[in-house]
Protein backbone atom coordinates (compact mmCIF):
# COMPACT_ATOMS: atom_id res chain seq x y z
CA UNK A 1 0.00 0.00 0.00
CA UNK A 2 2.98 2.27 0.80
CA UNK A 3 4.56 1.23 -2.25
CA UNK A 4 1.68 2.07 -4.53
CA UNK A 5 1.40 5.78 -2.41
CA UNK A 6 4.80 6.56 -3.42
CA UNK A 7 4.35 5.52 -7.54
CA UNK A 8 1.18 8.00 -7.48
CA UNK A 9 3.09 11.02 -5.96
CA UNK A 10 6.15 9.91 -8.59
CA UNK A 11 3.97 10.30 -11.56
CA UNK A 12 2.37 13.59 -10.68
CA UNK A 13 5.46 15.19 -10.06
CA UNK A 14 6.65 14.15 -13.54
CA UNK A 15 4.20 16.96 -15.69
CA UNK A 16 5.60 19.61 -12.81
CA UNK A 17 9.09 18.96 -13.31
CA UNK A 18 8.28 19.02 -17.59
CA UNK A 19 6.75 22.33 -16.96
CA UNK A 20 8.97 23.43 -15.03
CA UNK A 21 12.05 23.14 -17.46
CA UNK A 22 10.22 24.49 -20.53
CA UNK A 23 9.50 27.43 -18.90
CA UNK A 24 13.13 28.03 -18.70
CA UNK A 25 13.67 28.18 -22.82
CA UNK A 26 14.01 30.69 -24.61
CA UNK A 27 12.08 31.63 -28.04
CA UNK A 28 14.72 33.27 -30.17
CA UNK A 29 13.39 34.81 -33.70
CA UNK A 30 14.69 34.08 -36.95
CA UNK A 31 16.08 37.11 -38.47
CA UNK A 32 15.33 37.82 -42.10
CA UNK A 33 18.42 37.48 -44.70
CA UNK A 34 19.07 40.20 -46.38
CA UNK A 35 19.61 41.45 -50.24
CA UNK A 36 20.90 44.19 -51.00
CA UNK A 37 21.94 46.22 -54.21
CA UNK A 38 18.10 46.72 -55.16
CA UNK A 39 15.80 49.44 -56.20
CA UNK A 40 12.34 50.42 -54.15
CA UNK A 41 9.80 51.60 -56.05
CA UNK A 42 6.55 53.42 -54.51
CA UNK A 43 3.24 52.76 -56.30
CA UNK A 44 2.28 56.19 -58.01
CA UNK A 45 -1.56 56.92 -58.68
CA UNK A 46 -1.71 59.65 -61.64
CA UNK A 47 -3.97 60.69 -64.11
CA UNK A 48 -4.35 58.79 -67.44
CA UNK A 49 -6.41 58.54 -70.51
CA UNK A 50 -9.31 56.41 -70.41
CA UNK A 51 -8.98 54.22 -73.32
CA UNK A 52 -10.86 51.81 -74.69
CA UNK A 53 -10.05 49.09 -77.77
CA UNK A 54 -12.14 48.33 -80.39
CA UNK A 55 -10.95 45.43 -83.22
CA UNK A 56 -11.92 45.18 -87.14
CA UNK A 57 -10.67 43.83 -90.33
CA UNK A 58 -8.56 45.47 -92.52
CA UNK A 59 -10.46 46.09 -95.70
CA UNK A 60 -8.70 47.37 -99.47
CA UNK A 61 -10.50 51.10 -100.35
CA UNK A 62 -11.64 49.36 -103.72
CA UNK A 63 -13.36 45.68 -104.48
CA UNK A 64 -14.52 44.49 -107.33
CA UNK A 65 -15.82 41.12 -107.94
CA UNK A 66 -15.40 40.33 -111.78
CA UNK A 67 -18.13 38.18 -113.87
CA UNK A 68 -19.14 38.05 -117.12
CA UNK A 69 -21.46 39.73 -119.25
CA UNK A 70 -22.29 37.22 -121.36
CA UNK A 71 -22.55 33.63 -121.32
CA UNK A 72 -20.22 30.90 -122.52
CA UNK A 73 -17.20 28.94 -122.32
CA UNK A 74 -14.03 29.74 -120.67
CA UNK A 75 -10.69 29.86 -123.31
CA UNK A 76 -8.07 30.76 -120.99
CA UNK A 77 -7.62 32.79 -117.74
CA UNK A 78 -4.45 34.73 -117.56
CA UNK A 79 -4.11 35.40 -113.88
CA UNK A 80 -3.27 33.76 -110.86
CA UNK A 81 -4.34 34.50 -106.88
CA UNK A 82 -1.58 37.36 -106.37
CA UNK A 83 -1.35 39.17 -109.89
CA UNK A 84 -0.70 42.69 -110.21
CA UNK A 85 -2.96 44.23 -113.18
CA UNK A 86 -3.53 47.42 -115.03
CA UNK A 87 -6.64 49.04 -115.92
CA UNK A 88 -8.07 47.44 -119.35
CA UNK A 89 -5.95 44.33 -119.28
CA UNK A 90 -7.45 41.15 -120.36
CA UNK A 91 -8.03 39.07 -117.60
CA UNK A 92 -10.07 35.58 -119.18
CA UNK A 93 -11.21 34.93 -121.89
CA UNK A 94 -14.73 33.31 -123.29
CA UNK A 95 -15.54 31.53 -126.53
CA UNK A 96 -16.39 34.30 -129.11
CA UNK A 97 -17.90 32.05 -131.97
CA UNK A 98 -21.64 33.15 -131.67
CA UNK A 99 -20.74 36.69 -130.98
CA UNK A 100 -17.94 36.35 -133.76
CA UNK A 101 -21.23 35.50 -135.93
CA UNK A 102 -23.18 37.98 -134.80
CA UNK A 103 -20.68 40.83 -135.41
CA UNK A 104 -20.53 39.16 -139.21
CA UNK A 105 -24.23 39.12 -139.56
CA UNK A 106 -24.29 43.11 -138.73
CA UNK A 107 -21.48 44.15 -140.78
CA UNK A 108 -23.36 42.26 -143.79
CA UNK A 109 -26.69 44.17 -142.44
CA UNK A 110 -24.54 47.39 -142.79
CA UNK A 111 -23.39 46.98 -146.16
CA UNK A 112 -26.62 45.77 -147.67
CA UNK A 113 -27.80 49.33 -146.05
CA UNK A 114 -25.39 51.02 -147.41
CA UNK A 115 -26.12 49.91 -150.93
CA UNK A 116 -30.06 50.68 -150.23
CA UNK A 117 -28.75 54.21 -149.64
CA UNK A 118 -27.18 54.55 -152.68
CA UNK A 119 -29.53 53.43 -154.51
CA UNK A 120 -32.23 55.72 -153.07
CA UNK A 121 -29.74 58.81 -153.80
CA UNK A 122 -29.49 57.95 -157.11
CA UNK A 123 -33.34 57.54 -157.65
CA UNK A 124 -33.66 60.93 -155.87
CA UNK A 125 -30.91 62.55 -157.96
CA UNK A 126 -32.91 61.50 -161.13
CA UNK A 127 -36.44 61.99 -160.18
CA UNK A 128 -34.96 65.66 -158.97
CA UNK A 129 -33.29 66.64 -162.48
CA UNK A 130 -36.10 65.18 -164.37
CA UNK A 131 -38.67 67.68 -161.96
CA UNK A 132 -36.56 70.45 -162.76
CA UNK A 133 -36.57 69.71 -167.28
CA UNK A 134 -40.07 69.52 -166.61
CA UNK A 135 -40.91 72.32 -164.51
CA UNK A 136 -39.49 74.49 -167.46
CA UNK A 137 -42.19 73.15 -169.35
CA UNK A 138 -45.07 73.52 -167.27
CA UNK A 139 -44.10 77.23 -166.98
CA UNK A 140 -44.42 77.16 -170.25
CA UNK A 141 -47.83 75.59 -170.93
CA UNK A 142 -45.95 72.39 -173.03
CA UNK A 143 -47.16 69.85 -170.76
CA UNK A 144 -50.42 68.25 -169.39
CA UNK A 145 -51.13 69.57 -165.20
CA UNK A 146 -51.29 65.31 -164.83
CA UNK A 147 -47.81 64.73 -166.43
CA UNK A 148 -46.06 67.56 -164.27
CA UNK A 149 -48.25 66.28 -160.91
CA UNK A 150 -46.85 62.37 -162.33
CA UNK A 151 -43.27 63.78 -161.65
CA UNK A 152 -43.75 65.76 -158.96
CA UNK A 153 -45.35 62.52 -156.82
CA UNK A 154 -42.07 60.62 -158.04
CA UNK A 155 -40.06 63.20 -156.21
CA UNK A 156 -41.39 62.75 -153.14
CA UNK A 157 -41.62 59.28 -153.24
CA UNK A 158 -37.88 59.08 -154.47
CA UNK A 159 -37.24 61.07 -151.10
CA UNK A 160 -39.23 58.76 -148.58
CA UNK A 161 -36.85 56.19 -150.08
CA UNK A 162 -33.93 57.93 -149.29
CA UNK A 163 -35.28 58.68 -146.11
CA UNK A 164 -36.21 55.20 -145.37
CA UNK A 165 -33.15 53.77 -146.39
CA UNK A 166 -30.32 56.45 -144.62
CA UNK A 167 -32.40 55.25 -141.11
CA UNK A 168 -32.53 51.46 -141.98
CA UNK A 169 -28.41 52.56 -142.21
CA UNK A 170 -28.28 53.91 -139.21
CA UNK A 171 -30.32 51.33 -137.50
CA UNK A 172 -27.58 48.26 -139.12
CA UNK A 173 -24.67 50.70 -137.56
CA UNK A 174 -26.52 50.29 -134.04
CA UNK A 175 -26.49 46.50 -134.50
CA UNK A 176 -22.95 46.78 -135.44
CA UNK A 177 -21.72 48.70 -132.47
CA UNK A 178 -23.97 46.32 -130.78
CA UNK A 179 -22.20 43.11 -132.34
CA UNK A 180 -18.65 44.67 -131.56
CA UNK A 181 -19.87 45.25 -127.78
CA UNK A 182 -20.93 41.28 -127.41
CA UNK A 183 -18.05 40.23 -128.98
CA UNK A 184 -15.60 42.55 -126.98
CA UNK A 185 -17.23 40.97 -123.90
CA UNK A 186 -16.28 37.92 -124.28
CA UNK A 187 -12.87 39.58 -123.12
CA UNK A 188 -13.03 39.96 -119.41
CA UNK A 189 -11.03 42.91 -118.71
CA UNK A 190 -9.28 44.85 -114.97
CA UNK A 191 -12.05 47.18 -114.08
CA UNK A 192 -8.72 49.37 -112.04
CA UNK A 193 -4.99 49.18 -111.09
CA UNK A 194 -4.88 45.97 -108.33
CA UNK A 195 -4.23 42.61 -107.12
CA UNK A 196 -6.10 39.38 -107.94
CA UNK A 197 -7.27 38.42 -104.68
CA UNK A 198 -9.48 35.43 -105.31
CA UNK A 199 -9.69 33.22 -108.53
CA UNK A 200 -12.63 31.51 -108.52
CA UNK A 201 -12.92 29.52 -112.15
CA UNK A 202 -10.41 27.60 -114.67
CA UNK A 203 -10.69 26.81 -117.56
CA UNK A 204 -13.51 25.13 -119.67
CA UNK A 205 -15.83 25.76 -117.31
CA UNK A 206 -19.21 27.94 -118.04
CA UNK A 207 -19.38 31.67 -117.51
CA UNK A 208 -22.85 33.10 -116.63
CA UNK A 209 -24.02 37.26 -116.04
CA UNK A 210 -23.37 37.74 -112.07
CA UNK A 211 -21.20 34.60 -111.45
CA UNK A 212 -18.19 35.96 -109.63
CA UNK A 213 -14.87 34.39 -111.25
CA UNK A 214 -12.47 36.81 -109.91
CA UNK A 215 -11.35 39.38 -107.08
CA UNK A 216 -9.64 42.57 -108.05
CA UNK A 217 -8.77 45.08 -104.93
CA UNK A 218 -6.97 47.96 -105.27
CA UNK A 219 -3.30 47.82 -103.93
CA UNK A 220 -1.10 49.59 -101.11
CA UNK A 221 -4.44 51.54 -100.06
CA UNK A 222 -6.28 50.01 -96.91
CA UNK A 223 -9.01 50.61 -94.55
CA UNK A 224 -9.67 49.17 -91.15
CA UNK A 225 -12.91 48.40 -90.36
CA UNK A 226 -14.12 48.30 -86.52
CA UNK A 227 -17.00 46.97 -84.75
CA UNK A 228 -18.25 50.04 -81.72
CA UNK A 229 -20.28 50.02 -79.28
CA UNK A 230 -23.85 51.94 -79.81
CA UNK A 231 -22.27 53.43 -76.35
CA UNK A 232 -19.26 54.25 -77.15
CA UNK A 233 -19.98 55.75 -80.74
CA UNK A 234 -20.20 59.17 -79.13
CA UNK A 235 -16.33 59.27 -78.48
CA UNK A 236 -15.78 58.24 -82.34
CA UNK A 237 -15.81 61.30 -84.66
CA UNK A 238 -14.99 61.58 -88.16
CA UNK A 239 -11.65 63.28 -88.84
CA UNK A 240 -10.27 61.76 -85.53
CA UNK A 241 -6.68 60.26 -85.59
CA UNK A 242 -6.18 57.24 -83.21
CA UNK A 243 -3.28 54.79 -82.95
CA UNK A 244 -4.24 51.21 -84.81
CA UNK A 245 -1.82 48.11 -83.79
CA UNK A 246 -2.49 45.28 -86.71
CA UNK A 247 -1.57 41.74 -85.38
CA UNK A 248 1.01 41.11 -88.19
CA UNK A 249 2.63 44.01 -87.30
CA UNK A 250 3.04 43.78 -83.32
CA UNK A 251 4.73 46.07 -81.44
CA UNK A 252 4.75 48.58 -84.50
CA UNK A 253 1.18 51.07 -84.05
CA UNK A 254 0.37 53.47 -87.21
CA UNK A 255 -2.40 56.11 -87.22
CA UNK A 256 -6.02 55.84 -88.57
CA UNK A 257 -7.87 58.04 -89.72
CA UNK A 258 -11.89 57.99 -89.07
CA UNK A 259 -13.29 59.10 -92.50
CA UNK A 260 -16.53 57.20 -92.54
CA UNK A 261 -19.43 55.98 -89.67
CA UNK A 262 -22.03 53.60 -90.97
CA UNK A 263 -25.16 55.36 -90.13
CA UNK A 264 -27.22 51.53 -89.35
CA UNK A 265 -26.10 49.89 -86.72
CA UNK A 266 -26.06 45.43 -86.59
CA UNK A 267 -29.13 44.71 -85.08
CA UNK A 268 -27.39 41.45 -83.53
CA UNK A 269 -24.81 42.98 -82.01
CA UNK A 270 -25.82 46.76 -81.64
CA UNK A 271 -22.46 48.04 -82.90
CA UNK A 272 -21.57 50.19 -85.96
CA UNK A 273 -18.79 50.05 -88.40
CA UNK A 274 -16.16 53.14 -88.43
CA UNK A 275 -13.85 52.94 -91.20
CA UNK A 276 -10.25 53.98 -90.63
CA UNK A 277 -8.31 55.15 -93.78
CA UNK A 278 -4.39 53.47 -93.12
CA UNK A 279 -1.21 55.07 -94.07
CA UNK A 280 -0.44 53.57 -97.78
CA UNK A 281 1.58 50.42 -97.08
CA UNK A 282 2.79 47.93 -99.73
CA UNK A 283 2.09 44.74 -97.10
CA UNK A 284 -0.88 45.26 -95.83
CA UNK A 285 -3.37 42.97 -96.62
CA UNK A 286 -7.36 42.59 -97.01
CA UNK A 287 -8.38 40.02 -94.16
CA UNK A 288 -5.58 41.52 -91.36
CA UNK A 289 -6.97 41.42 -87.86
CA UNK A 290 -6.53 44.91 -85.93
CA UNK A 291 -6.88 47.07 -83.00
CA UNK A 292 -7.58 50.75 -82.76
CA UNK A 293 -8.09 52.93 -79.42
CA UNK A 294 -9.73 55.76 -78.99
CA UNK A 295 -10.22 57.84 -75.65
CA UNK A 296 -13.26 58.32 -73.53
CA UNK A 297 -11.27 60.81 -70.97
CA UNK A 298 -9.26 60.91 -67.82
CA UNK A 299 -9.52 58.56 -65.19
CA UNK A 300 -7.08 57.76 -62.15
CA UNK A 301 -4.50 54.48 -62.38
CA UNK A 302 -1.44 53.23 -60.58
CA UNK A 303 1.35 52.55 -62.75
CA UNK A 304 4.58 50.66 -61.49
CA UNK A 305 8.03 49.95 -64.23
CA UNK A 306 7.90 46.89 -66.46
CA UNK A 307 11.00 45.94 -64.74
CA UNK A 308 9.04 44.91 -61.48
CA UNK A 309 6.65 42.38 -63.00
CA UNK A 310 7.67 38.86 -62.97
CA UNK A 311 6.32 36.49 -64.93
CA UNK A 312 4.67 32.73 -64.23
CA UNK A 313 3.71 31.17 -67.20
CA UNK A 314 -0.07 33.29 -67.44
CA UNK A 315 0.26 34.84 -64.64
CA UNK A 316 2.23 38.12 -63.20
CA UNK A 317 3.73 39.26 -60.10
CA UNK A 318 5.48 41.20 -58.05
CA UNK A 319 7.79 41.80 -54.80
CA UNK A 320 5.99 44.24 -52.65
CA UNK A 321 8.09 45.33 -49.50
CA UNK A 322 6.70 46.12 -46.14
CA UNK A 323 6.89 48.26 -43.57
CA UNK A 324 9.92 46.51 -42.27
CA UNK A 325 11.43 46.87 -45.75
CA UNK A 326 10.57 42.89 -45.86
CA UNK A 327 9.74 41.44 -49.86
CA UNK A 328 6.60 39.16 -50.35
CA UNK A 329 5.78 37.97 -53.97
CA UNK A 330 2.48 39.16 -54.70
CA UNK A 331 -0.12 38.18 -57.84
CA UNK A 332 -1.23 41.13 -59.93
CA UNK A 333 -3.70 42.12 -63.04
CA UNK A 334 -1.94 44.16 -65.73
CA UNK A 335 -3.41 46.76 -67.85
CA UNK A 336 -1.96 49.15 -70.53
CA UNK A 337 1.68 49.82 -70.73
CA UNK A 338 2.44 53.59 -71.12
CA UNK A 339 6.21 53.98 -71.98
CA UNK A 340 8.56 52.51 -69.47
CA UNK A 341 5.56 51.91 -67.11
CA UNK A 342 2.64 49.80 -66.83
CA UNK A 343 -0.90 49.58 -64.92
CA UNK A 344 -1.86 48.20 -61.95
CA UNK A 345 -5.65 46.87 -62.10
CA UNK A 346 -5.68 44.62 -59.18
CA UNK A 347 -3.16 43.61 -56.78
CA UNK A 348 -1.42 46.77 -55.52
CA UNK A 349 -2.75 49.83 -53.68
CA UNK A 350 -1.12 53.62 -54.35
CA UNK A 351 1.61 54.03 -51.49
CA UNK A 352 2.53 50.30 -51.52
CA UNK A 353 6.51 49.84 -52.47
CA UNK A 354 7.54 47.61 -54.60
CA UNK A 355 11.00 45.96 -55.44
CA UNK A 356 11.59 47.76 -59.17
CA UNK A 357 14.47 45.12 -60.63
CA UNK A 358 14.32 41.65 -58.93
CA UNK A 359 15.61 40.22 -61.44
CA UNK A 360 15.46 36.33 -61.42
CA UNK A 361 16.06 36.60 -57.75
CA UNK A 362 13.86 34.81 -55.07
CA UNK A 363 13.15 37.77 -52.58
CA UNK A 364 10.49 36.29 -50.78
CA UNK A 365 10.96 36.99 -47.00
CA UNK A 366 14.21 38.66 -47.35
CA UNK A 367 14.85 42.33 -46.02
CA UNK A 368 15.58 44.95 -48.94
CA UNK A 369 18.38 47.16 -48.16
CA UNK A 370 17.97 49.68 -50.76
CA UNK A 371 20.70 51.32 -53.10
Amino acid sequence: MKSAQLLLIALLAVPLGIAGCSSDRMVVAKTPEIARGLSLTQVQERATQDLFEVVGTVRALRTAPISAEIMGRVTSVKVREGDSVKQDETLLTIEDVQPRAGLEQAQAALTAADHEVAAAESELTLAQSTFARLNKLHEEKSISPQEFDEIKTRVQSARARRDSAVAARAQAAAGMQQARILLDRARVRAPFDGVVTERRIDPGALASPGLPLLTIESAGRYRLEVNVNENDLKYVRLGVSVPVLLDAYEGTPMTGKVVQIVPAADPASRSFVAKLELPANASLRSGQFGHAEFARGQRKAIFIPHTAVLEHGQLQSVYAVDDNNVAALRYVTLGKARAADIEILSGLNAGEKVVSDPGGRDLGGKRIEAR
